[in-house]
């Protein structure tokens, strides 16, 4: 009997790859900022699925998350999608193929949207630490431009204060009636470390979330039908 690793591999692609599956597949109808791309790619050659990485947006999540250390070597996990039918475990052995070929040391994040209704059960099945959900706060947004993050919104200001209603003030004066701002959906948060076992102790020793048990519930399912066009191995 043929084990997913023998039906499967999971190999780095252009970031162009990714363009139909995000846009038109994922939930979320937008691309992130890619660092890594990975493709699984079925015996056929053919892409069954993607996964990227890329700086995360929040710049005190870097700054804060292991006291300081390691800020140089954070990634976030910010997409991951695969056709849906495909064998049992395809998913894990994505996920877990793609995390040992990143660069290291390197510290993880990724995230489980509640209003989606995930728990995040993927990183659980793939020993993620769990660290709660993400903080209440409001992301902003300008009327036009709702796929901007609110940390792209607040960049665009430039050099300013820092503070929450400075900068509130700061960008009603930029962009006017065209800026609002939205209850940001709050989301489970996995760490994954990544190095030798020395640094990796020395990541969970300075972490500064709590290491919380993993959360369990009803997944909800979006509508993932969308097929991305039948696409081989392209040379790199």
């Amino acid at each position: 009997m043929k084990t997913v690793k023998n039906l499967f591999k999971v190999l780095s692609i252009k970031k162009t790859e990714t363009t139909d599956w995000f846009l038109k597949k994922h939930y979320a109808k937008r691309l992130p900022t890619i660092d890594c791309a990975f493709g699984i790619y079925d015996n056929f050659d053919l892409l069954q699925g993607v996964c990227t990485f890329g700086r995360p947006m929040s710049h005190t999540l870097i700054s804060g998350a292991i006291n300081g250390l390691y800020q140089n070597n954070f990634l976030e996990l910010n997409r991951l999608v695969i056709n849906e039918g495909l064998q049992k475990n395809v998913l894990s052995y994505f996920v877990s193929s793609c995390l040992n070929k990143l660069p290291k040391p390197l510290v993880v994040v990724s995230y489980a949207d509640t209003s989606r209704g995930h728990h995040g059960y993927i990183y659980q099945a793939t020993n993620w630490i769990y660290t709660g959900l993400s903080a209440k706060r409001p992301d902003y947004k300008i009327k036009g431009l709702e796929h901007l993050h609110t940390a792209t919104i607040t960049d665009s200001l430039g050099r300013t204060d820092k503070k929450h209603i400075k900068q509130i003030q700061l960008l009603r004066k930029k962009y006017g009636e065209d800026f609002y701002m939205v209850d940001r959906p709050r989301k489970h948060r996995y760490f994954y470390f990544l190095g030798t076992r020395k640094q990796k102790k020395v990541m969970k020793k300075n972490l500064t979330y709590e290491i919380k048990s993993y959360p369990k519930g009803n997944n909800q399912r979006y509508d993932a039908s969308f097929i991305p066009s039948v696409q081989g191995i392209l040379s790199l």
